[in-house]
């Protein structure tokens, strides 16, 4: 089949590059000039494992283009996936700018017959909104379908080649023997097809989102609990997750989420809820709770230190989750700022986040966080050491190492990354989420103040 996917942040150069893989012809169209010619450099918008290979493989095989010409790209396309951005509003709903004003230009282009599926996630009527748009703009018969993505930053290209389910929204028969071709190679692997109307499917998206938020901000809330009373979060986590019913997964505590997805789909609905006058309770409930969250992280940090102002806090781990770049919403990436906001010195790393990381910092903020090589050098001097992303890496540090370039003896695991007591036999005061603190196992050490390195 001929493709055109419009836009290539995210979810359409993931969902492009997959699709050349199912061995269908594929055009992604972009905008934006200096993103476009980075991306045919070979050079991808943001870390994902595998994608730049793949993007590489099916742009050598002519199966996967790059353009700027919308109209040529969408020229003669069965589907076009519309995979632009839906960023919030003030008001906290999605923003349709970006979707509309796509929509308004490939109108003229159309071939008959043709679906145009979004892939961006849309609130409840976007479909019709796009049906309304078209009959305005052309007498062209085509079908307008949802197609929402569950793709997990991290594992996306595995998320689309081995889909728990795949959502298609659409009255059209025609239409939706259109999207079977389209995923035909996921029927060998017998992949659930949920086929409904295109509210159903907008509505799945922002309600499996939403769903995934309330259980992180739950087990949370359960750790704090936990901290109090003396209890291990983690065997409640995992006693709970045996329940078929519960499940286990999405009840790791922590900061809080983030990323470009659940922060901004919670407050969709819940602004959908609004507008449609039904409480959302359970939702906005979920919101509070996770920006609370991130400040009691920021708050058991300070408590470590003497004083947070003039304090250096090393802090290792940027992105929201590992194996990403991502630092949109990062609870992370806010634990800098915020420290740093009261007078600390931040000295910061992350194996693939850097680069965003860097163009974030506000101007204020700039000369109080340093951009370390690694966890040794943002060790160095440091009164507390914070692991505040889940990379793999982090759970093997040299921990006799950091400590003897340490000023104070110091974690504070906000991911729960370390273990309690290798980390207190290190002389390490360890304190985590939803467990009890523990003491070094030998005083710590304190080294002359002059040691310390500032950012």
């Amino acid at each position: 089949m001929k493709l055109a996917v419009i836009g290539t942040g995210y979810v359409g150069l993931v969902s492009g590059a997959c699709l050349a893989d199912f061995g269908h012809d594929v055009t992604c169209v972009e905008c934006d000039e200096l993103r476009l010619a980075s991306i045919t450099r070979g050079e991808m918008p943001f870390f994902e494992p595998g994608l730049a290979e793949m993007v590489e493989r099916h742009s050598a095989s002519g199966r996967l283009a790059f353009s700027r010409d919308l109209a040529a790209g969408v020229a003669d396309a069965q589907v076009i996936l519309l995979a632009v951005g839906t960023p919030a509003s003030s008001t906290g709903e999605a923003d349709l700018s970006q979707v509309t004003s796509a929509v308004s230009q490939i109108a003229p282009h159309l071939s008959a017959g043709c679906v145009i599926a979004t892939k961006s996630t849309v609130p409840v009527g976007t479909g019709a909104l796009i049906r309304e748009l078209l009959a305005a703009s052309t007498d062209i018969d085509v079908d307008v379908v949802s197609n929402p993505e569950f793709l997990r930053e991290g594992s996306a290209i595995t998320d689309f080649m081995r889909p728990d389910r795949v959502v298609i929204g659409t009255s059209s028969e025609r239409a939706a023997g259109t999207m079977r071709e389209l995923y035909r190679p996921l029927y060998l692997i017998e992949t659930p097809m949920i086929f409904t109307t295109v509210e159903s499917a907008e509505m799945i998206k922002y309600a499996s989102n939403a769903f995934l938020a309330v259980k992180i901000s739950f087990i949370n809330e359960v750790a704090n609990l936990c901290e109090c009373t003396g209890a291990d979060v983690h065997v409640v986590a995992k006693a709970m997750g045996l329940d078929k019913r519960i499940g286990s997964k999405f009840l790791h505590p922590g900061p809080g989420y983030g990323g470009s997805c659940f922060p901004k789909d919670t407050r969709a609905l819940a602004a959908l809820g609004v507008r449609h006058q039904v409480a959302l309770d359970v939702v906005e409930a979920a919101i509070t709770a996770n920006n609370r969250q991130r400040d009691l992280a920021v708050e058991r940090i300070a408590r470590m230190t003497d004083g947070i102002a003039g304090s250096t806090v090393a802090v290792l781990g940027l992105a929201f989750k590992p194996n990403t770049s991502d630092i949109r919403e990062s609870p992370a990436w806010y634990i800098c700022e915020a420290l740093a906001a009261r007078g600390a010195r931040i000295r910061a790393f992350d194996p693939v986040a850097m680069a965003d990381a860097r163009r974030s910092v506000a101007p204020e903020l700039r000369e109080r966080i340093h951009f370390a090589s690694g966890a040794a050098d943002a060790a160095t001097g440091a009164d507390v050491l914070v692991i505040a992303t889940e990379w793999n890496e982090f759970r093997n540090l040299d921990l006799p190492k950091l400590r003897g370039l340490m000023r104070r003896a110091v974690i504070v695991d906000v991911r729960n990354v370390l273990d309690p007591e290798r980390t207190r036999l290190a002389g390490f005061t360890y304190v985590s989420t939803g467990r009890t603190s523990v003491g070094a196992a030998q005083p710590a050490t304190f080294a002359p103040a002059e040691a310390a390195v500032g950012a």
